[in-house]
């Protein structure tokens, strides 16, 4: 697991190798992964919006932006924790992802972004 803490937000990535969804004869490989935000501050965030950088062992980046994680616009409490999981669909065997996370404080009304660790995503019988 990965983990990064900034602007009191800590995010914990887990990544899984998805066989079933994935047809390496096609070059199609299937990740998913599991965030866990903890909000360690003492007020309440709401999270915006996601900014990924995707890249895959062929040098290509994809870039992925939008509203919320999974369709939600989560807000987490003061010592609370989120989770959610998604997926990602590579060309290549290996591939890497970050990004950041823009939050609001919702006591202040301030904006700002968390970012998100970098973070591998290794087919199995790559690693051997």
């Amino acid at each position: 697991m990965i983990s990064k803490i900034s602007e009191g937000i800590k995010v914990s990535v887990e990544t899984f190798y998805q066989p079933d969804y994935s047809n390496p004869a096609n070059s199609e490989y299937m990740f998913a992964y599991r965030i866990t935000i903890e909000n360690n501050n003492q007020y309440p965030v709401k999270l915006l919006r996601r900014h990924w950088f995707i890249y895959d062992t062929t040098g290509t980046l994809r870039e992925v932006e939008g509203e919320g994680v999974i369709g939600v616009q989560p807000q987490i409490d003061a010592g609370e924790k989120y989770q959610y999981v998604s997926g990602c669909n590579l060309r290549t065997e290996i591939g890497k992802m970050y990004g950041t996370y823009a939050m609001e404080n919702i006591s202040s009304n301030k904006k700002f972004d968390v970012t998100i660790p970098a973070f591998e995503m290794i087919v199995p019988f790559k690693m051997n």
